[in-house]
């Protein structure tokens, strides 16, 4: 019978931190963090900002945002709420960020010992949290993650594995493992994350969250410590659906439906591997809401092109994660995990026509894609066929079992929003909305559902 944590602090919307006062809001986020179960605690937080510079953070936003407004009304005018801030879409949202983006005057580890030493640099501000800075946000710490970001499961040799904010004999999932559990566990409403095979998308899946996944080599993304350069993407999580539409409008950009989208979806049978029984009627379920199963010749066309995806993503993620690494490997061996120093040394092994071929079956993904959005505007998948794992059940199988599901959008280079799907277990799976584009207006509309 799996463990139940402690009760969490109910998480709070963007609102309800927007109305809170500087100094409370930056001891709020301390007290919800002190209130964390330890073993979690230390899994998932890189580093956290003091509450007292939290706090002049806050008030700077807070400040800026009414002297913004001030110049806007006129002087007989009523006067407007502290918290209006028109500008600041996102004023006073505390986050937290993944620990793979640099942030000014904090050392980046991306979830390992030595990369501050390795790089031999300070870290300097990202676009990502410069962009969130502009937007209102402020940034109250960071967040550990899978070890350079190679990882599904959430398991970290250095800092400990992350457990699920609620069922603690399971994984949260990974690599953004820590920004994932501490959204659900209601630290902050708001945490940054990456997505190379489905970092993104599997954590929102197994915590119950919404996310969101860009697209490779966007701004965001471009400064961050790569894993694989042509497949990371960056990416967000948030509780609910309206705060993930505030964030994507500030971040992407507003798009406004204008007709009903077309869209299909792919019921878990059609993928041929095992799947929980609970997780394929919650994911069909949820998935008819939005649209109807994809006509069989869409499907025979989306299924074949997709045949070595698997096997793709894992050539071209590794060679170029060796190509990333390859200074590092000798000097660093012994600060390694030495499962992903395996993994990294065995990526600069593969030969040339071995690439050649990812590179092909990526090419046949992408082709397959254009076609299908050529007459659709999305497609609905599961993020995985089973929620969230004990660690036990984290084996290659399981991994590859995911990778069916997920590696066909990496490969695709496509934006992807997660909505959570409740369990009877009060577990909880996911799907994906599969989109052409970022700024889609399929996104609002299913939001807004």
């Amino acid at each position: 019978m799996d463990t139940i944590a402690p009760k969490t602090p109910a998480t709070l919307p963007f609102a309800a931190w927007q109305s809170l006062p500087p100094a409370e809001a930056a001891r709020e986020v301390h007290r919800r963090i002190a209130a964390l179960p330890a073993d979690l605690r230390t899994a998932a937080l890189a580093w956290v900002r003091p509450e007292r510079e939290l706090a002049d953070e806050l008030t700077q936003i807070r400040t800026a945002g009414v002297s913004w407004l001030a110049t806007q009304i006129s002087p007989g005018a009523s006067k407007l709420a502290p918290t209006a801030g028109l500008t600041f879409p996102l004023h006073g949202v505390p986050y937290l960020l993944k620990d793979l983006y640099d942030l000014a005057g904090v050392p980046t580890m991306a979830g390992s010992t030595f990369l501050d030493q390795a790089r031999g640099r300070p870290a300097q501000g990202g676009a990502l949290p410069r962009r969130l800075g502009e937007l209102g946000a402020v940034c109250a710490g960071k967040t550990h993650l899978v070890e350079f970001a190679a990882g599904l499961f959430g398991d970290n040799a250095h800092y400990g594995d992350c457990p699920h904010p609620f069922f603690p004999d399971r994984v949260s999932g990974g690599s953004s493992s820590g920004s994932a559990a501490l959204v659900a566990a209601g630290v902050v409403p708001l945490a940054i994350g990456s997505d190379t095979g489905g970092s993104v998308r599997l954590p929102a899946a197994f915590c119950g969250l919404y996310g969101f996944r860009l697209s490779p080599r966007d701004d965001f993304i471009r400064d961050a410590m790569p894993l694989s350069p042509s497949l990371d993407t960056s990416g967000w999580f948030t509780t609910n659906a309206a705060d993930m539409l505030t964030t994507i409008k500030a971040l992407v950009g507003p798009s406004t439906p204008d007709k009903e989208p077309r869209g299909c979806f792919l019921p878990a049978e059609e993928f041929g591997i095992p799947f929980d029984a609970d997780t394929t009627a919650a994911c069909d379920r949820a998935a008819a809401k939005f649209a109807a199963p994809a006509d069989r010749a869409t499907t025979t066309a989306l299924l074949a092109a997709w045949q070595g995806a698997i096997d793709a993503y894992t050539v071209t993620a590794l060679s170029e994660a060796h190509t990333v690494h390859r200074d590092w490997l000798a000097p660093y061996r012994a600060h390694y995990e030495p499962s992903i120093w395996q993994r990294f040394s065995d990526g600069g092994r593969y030969p040339p026509e071995q690439i050649a071929q990812a590179k092909a079956v990526t090419a046949t993904v992408r082709a397959a894609w254009r076609q299908f959005f050529a007459d659709h505007d999305f497609l609905v998948l599961p993020c995985a066929p089973f929620p969230a794992l004990h660690k036990a059940d984290c084996t290659p199988e399981a991994r590859r079992r995911i990778l069916t599901l997920t590696t066909p959008a990496s490969l695709g280079g496509l934006p992807v929003l997660t909505i959570p799907v409740p369990l009877p277990s009060g577990l909880t799976a996911g799907l994906q909305i599969i989109l052409p584009r970022s700024d889609s207006p399929v996104v609002p509309w299913v939001l807004n559902r």
